[in-house]
């Protein structure tokens, strides 16, 4: 146990390094990288085949909770500015640290972008010390396809055999020890299914390829992988979204229902896909005080928590000047 531990103190230090630097008041804190020594299944060696997340810490702590922020973008980009750095301001306003992920999107296809949001999980965890936050206290929130990979880590987050994992780089990885499982969860607007007239077919066909086996396509059609085990969660979407149909949100909600699991649904009767905070759109921009108030009454988020900034429109989809996986195609 101790030689596990020491390697594992090891693999980390390039992440830990960064630590003390990623404290909010920089606009973009610095990328940790998700794996320093050898990425798995890398197609290439350039910034898109180097999985990141930012840590964003609070100068002033409100609570040792802490969330992975994992924008949407369909499998295909990663929406880092809207749906990631914006809402880790807004958290870390509160008191929160956040972390956001820039995870690898088509051509990579599954297990890869998953394995990305399982690895992000593990190392915050790992590194909870460092961080000054409860590794019990970890929660996810993914947008849109991001919150697929965000349920997915709700539903498949099993532990795995370290050898395997990292077959691809030759030896055991002992941060593999180290759960993925969100303690809660918040899905606003999240793809949910890979099959029937409910998928997003943009994200099944980047995620799962044009052809996906069908075992594979309801594997991680996530409403079915619903269980006891699955984490709290705070669900929101538009009656009439454009682009992901509510029933993604619906029969996830209706499978925590089933499994006893405590959980939270607001449907607007609007329509829209898309917004992050929704602080441009005056019926939308309400949603984040119930998430607030939610984690609130599941004691992630004290009462008197500094107040939640007042609705701003939405920063850029992807910040200027950033590189990264998530990174629009040109």
């Amino acid at each position: 146990m101790k030689r596990l531990l020491a390697k594992l103190c090891l693999l980390l230090v390039p992440a830990s390094s960064q630590i003390l630097h990623a404290q909010a008041g920089s606009a973009i804190p610095p990328p940790i990288f998700l794996y320093p020594n050898g990425v798995p299944g890398a197609l290439g060696t350039t910034e898109v085949d180097k999985p990141r997340m930012y840590a964003f810490l609070p100068q002033k702590r409100s609570t040792s909770t802490a969330i992975l922020v994992i924008p949407g973008g369909g499998y295909e980009n990663v929406a880092m500015g809207h749906e990631g750095f914006q809402i880790a301001t807004w958290l870390n306003a509160q008191g929160m640290a956040a972390f956001v992920l820039d995870y690898r999107v088509a051509p990579y296809h599954y297990p890869i972008e998953i394995d990305d949001g399982r690895r992000a999980m593990r190392l915050i965890r790992a590194n909870a010390a460092e961080y000054g936050i409860d590794p019990n206290r970890l929660g996810v929130w993914g947008s849109s396809a991001g919150g697929h990979l965000a349920s997915s880590l709700g539903t498949h987050c099993e532990p795995v055999t370290p050898a395997v994992a990292n077959a691809t780089v030759g030896s055991p990885d002992p941060l593999d020890s180290v759960s993925c499982k969100p303690n809660f969860m918040v899905l606003e607007y999240p793809v949910i299914s890979m099959e029937g007239s409910i998928a997003h077919t943009g994200s099944r066909k980047n995620l799962l390829g044009h052809n996906p086996d069908p075992a594979l396509a309801h594997e991680y059609s996530n409403q079915f992988a619903v269980n006891a085990q699955t984490p709290p969660t705070f669900l929101w979407a538009t009656e009439k979204d454009p682009t992901v149909p509510i029933e993604n949100s619906l029969e996830f909600y209706q499978a925590l229902v089933r499994a006893h699991v405590p959980a939270e649904l607001h449907i607007y009767e609007y329509r829209d896909h898309g917004c992050g905070l929704c602080g441009s759109i005056m019926p939308l921009s309400t949603w984040p005080g119930l998430a607030r108030n939610w984690m609130i009454q599941h004691s992630y988020l004290p009462p008197d928590a500094p107040p939640m900034p007042p609705p701003e429109p939405n920063s850029d989809v992807w910040p200027q000047g950033l590189t990264g996986p998530g990174q629009p195609k040109q």
